[in-house]
C-alpha cells in the first residue's frame, strides 16, 4: 500500500500586507492583513508527500528538485512535527489506522515561478506542503485550523489555504491560537477581479522579508502609525470587496502599498524594494485612473519590485495598453484569456514617464491572471515523487 498525498496550492497577494511580528517563533503579526488568492492555472506550487515504514530514518525534502535539509526545529520541520501530532492523535482515538505518524516522509514540492523574487513563492510553498500533509494523515481539522499551522512556516502561507478574498486576524492570545485566516468572500463573489503581474525583477531579494520586517519593527518611528490605520482599512476593504466596490478596493489597496513601503523606508537603514520601473508603473497607474476619470487600477508592491495590479475583466484591456506602451516586454505578450490590449485614454499625459518609456525588458514578462481557488488535490498519476520515493525528473513549462 502506498500512502502519498499531491496537493497545489496558490499564490496570494495581500491588499493589506503583513510587515512585523510581535512573536517570531510563532509568526504573530502586528496587525491583521486581507490578500486576494490568484489563479493555480498561472501560479501554483505542487507538493507531493510521502510516507513510508520502509524509508531510511529521516525526514528528506526537495524543493525544485534541490534537497533542502529539514531541521526539527526549523519551519518546515515545525510544520511537519505539528501535523505528525495531530496525525498520532487520530491514530490514537483509531487502533486500525496505520501509524503514518511514525513512519519517515519523503517530500517533493515544485514553483512554477521563481523562488524569492517577491511573488510569495514561500506562501503558496508552504501551503502547499501542508495541505498535502494534511491530506496524506486525512487530518479532520479546517482549512483555519490548518492555517495556524501553515502560519508558523511562512506567514502568509495562511492565506493560501483559502481562495477568494482571505483576512488573516492577528490576534491577540499569546499563543497564537486565534492567529489564523478565514475567508471574506469565495471566489465564486466576484469572478471579475482580475490581477497583471508585472515582472520587474526575478533575482533573488537582496533583503529578505523576515530580516525586513524585523528591522522595521525594531527601528521605524512611522510603524505604530501605520499599526493605528490599518484597522479601519481592514474593515473598509472588508466591506468593499463584499459590495463589489472597485474604486474604494483600488483607493485602500494602493495607500496601503504606499504606506508599507513608506516605513520600509523609515526602517535604519532604510530597505528599498521599488526600483525606477517599479516607481514608473506607479506614476502610469496614476495616470490611467486620472484620464480614465475614475478609478479603474490599483498598483500594489509585495517585498520587491514586482507590480501586482488589480481591475476587473471590463479594464483589463486598457492596463495591458498602458504597460505595454511604456513597458514593452522581452517576449512577445500572449494573452491567457485572449484580451487585446487597447490605446491609452485620451487626455493620457505622456510625460508622466520617460520619453520614449522604458527600454524592451525593463519589465520581463506580464503575467495574467484572476482570482483563484483554494488548494487542490491532484491524482496519484500526478505525484512528484517516484516508486522509491525521490524526486521525478520534471521538464521545465
Amino acid at each position: 500500500m502506498v500512502y502519498a498525498a499531491t496537493a497545489t496550492a496558490p499564490v496570494n497577494i495581500a491588499c493589506i500586507k503583513y510587515w512585523g511580528k510581535r512573536d517570531t517563533k510563532l509568526i504573530l503579526p502586528t496587525n491583521s492583513s486581507l490578500s486576494v488568492t490568484l489563479d493555480q492555472d498561472h501560479l501554483r506550487s505542487t507538493t507531493t508527500s510521502r510516507a513510508d515504514e520502509s524509508f531510511e530514518k529521516g525526514d528528506r525534502l526537495w524543493l525544485n528538485g534541490k534537497e533542502e535539509v529539514v531541521k526539527p526545529d526549523g519551519r518546515l520541520g515545525v510544520c511537519i512535527t505539528e501535523l505528525r501530532n495531530w496525525r498520532s492523535i487520530e491514530e490514537e482515538k483509531d487502533s486500525s489506522l496505520p501509524k503514518l505518524s511514525q513512519w519517515p516522509l519523503r517530500i517533493a514540492s515544485y514553483n512554477n515561478f521563481p523562488t524569492a523574487a517577491g511573488l510569495a513563492s514561500s506562501a503558496s510553498g508552504l501551503a502547499a506542503l501542508v495541505a498535502s500533509l494534511a491530506r496524506l494523515y486525512q487530518l479532520p481539522q479546517t482549512p483555519s485550523q490548518l492555517s495556524l499551522i501553515a502560519r508558523q512556516g511562512s506567514g502568509s502561507a495562511c492565506r493560501s489555504l483559502f481562495g477568494g478574498f482571505v483576512a488573516w486576524r492577528e490576534g491577540v492570545k499569546s499563543d497564537g491560537s486565534d492567529s489564523l485566516a478565514e475567508e471574506v468572500a469565495p471566489q465564486s463573489h466576484w469572478p471579475d477581479m482580475h490581477a497583471v503581474i508585472c515582472v520587474v525583477s526575478d533575482a533573488k531579494k537582496g533583503t529578505s522579508s523576515t530580516s525586513g520586517m524585523q528591522r522595521t519593527v525594531e527601528t521605524s518611528t512611522l510603524l505604530q502609525e501605520r499599526l493605528r490605520i490599518v484597522p479601519g482599512r481592514m474593515e473598509a476593504i472588508s466591506t468593499a470587496i463584499k459590495e463589489k466596490n472597485f474604486e474604494e478596493f483600488a483607493s485602500i489597496t494602493m495607500k496601503d502599498s504606499n504606506s508599507f513601503h513608506s516605513v520600509c523606508l523609515d526602517t535604519s537603514p532604510p530597505i528599498f524594494y521599488l526600483n525606477d520601473v517599479s516607481k514608473s508603473i506607479i506614476a502610469v497607474i496614476e495616470e490611467l485612473n486620472r484620464s480614465s476619470g475614475k478609478i479603474i487600477a490599483a498598483y500594489t508592491f509585495d517585498a520587491g519590485p514586482n507590480a501586482v495590479i488589480y481591475a476587473l475583466k471590463e479594464n483589463i484591456p486598457k492596463v495591458l495598453g498602458a504597460i505595454n506602451r511604456f513597458f514593452p516586454t522581452s517576449e512577445e505578450p500572449r494573452d491567457p484569456f485572449g484580451i487585446a490590449a487597447q490605446d491609452l485614454p485620451e487626455g493620457f499625459d505622456l510625460k508622466v514617464v520617460r520619453e520614449g518609456g522604458w527600454e524592451k525588458g525593463a519589465v520581463k514578462t506580464l503575467i495574467h491572471t484572476r482570482v483563484g481557488d483554494g488548494p487542490r488535490t491532484l491524482s496519484k498519476e500526478e505525484s512528484l515523487l517516484n516508486d522509491k520515493g525521490e524526486p521525478k525528473v520534471l521538464a521545465k513549462a
